[in-house]
């Protein structure tokens, strides 16, 4: 049973309510999450099946103009970091800082803030809902509400492998790996925009 952190269930919910996506599917996204969380108190965590939320974030160099992704060992494609929330999470953002910290082995991640720096109050980029089966192989699918952050890499940061990647690697904005998908390139996509202006 997991103990309920009402902290990040709030900021989550602040979160993705203070977030305006231009792109209509975004926005059915973001609403679909709130309605998640109001139904939801346990609604950031493992134990809310068939769905819950989680937190990732694509760690760029900006001055190198890179993107480290991990392979996957589960899904065996390459992809940004990130997981599930814990209830020692503060926030939402916390979340994805924490599990993009703890899989690229880097210190001194930045969250890109609203203002598109650092140090401010980190907010997602971008929605994902896709299926896992995150609660073992023999246990039904369930369904991951993403919520995905741009995490930036002091410049000519150097990677540490974790036990939870097959590897791990910086790839150029121009060079993604063949074995990614389509919403991983829409990511590095909007990180690459953003941090162009940072």
């Amino acid at each position: 049973m997991t103990l309920l952190n009402t902290g990040l269930h709030t900021d989550a919910t602040s979160a993705l309510e203070s977030w305006a996506p231009t792109d209509p599917d975004q926005e059915q996204l973001r609403r679909d999450y709130l309605d998640h969380l109001t139904k939801h108190q346990d609604g950031l965590f493992k134990s809310c099946l068939p769905a819950h939320i989680t937190a990732s974030a694509a760690v760029v160099d900006p001055a190198a103009g890179r993107v480290l992704l991990t392979l996957h060992p589960k899904v065996g494609l390459w992809l940004q970091m990130g997981g599930h929330c814990e209830p020692g999470d503060a926030t939402l953002g916390a979340a994805a800082l924490r599990e993009a910290t703890e899989e690229s082995g880097i210190a001194g991640l930045t969250l890109l803030s609203a203002d598109g720096a650092d140090g401010g109050r980190p907010v997602p980029v971008k929605l994902d809902r896709h299926q896992v089966r995150c609660t073992g192989k023999d246990r039904p699918e369930n369904t991951h509400l993403d919520v995905q952050y741009v995490a930036l890499a002091p410049a000519g940061s150097k990677e540490l492998i974790s036990e939870e990647s097959l590897d791990l690697r910086w790839f150029d904005f121009d060079a993604l790996p063949e074995l990614t998908d389509d919403s991983v390139r829409r990511l590095v996509g909007l990180a690459r925009e953003l941090v162009a202006t940072v």
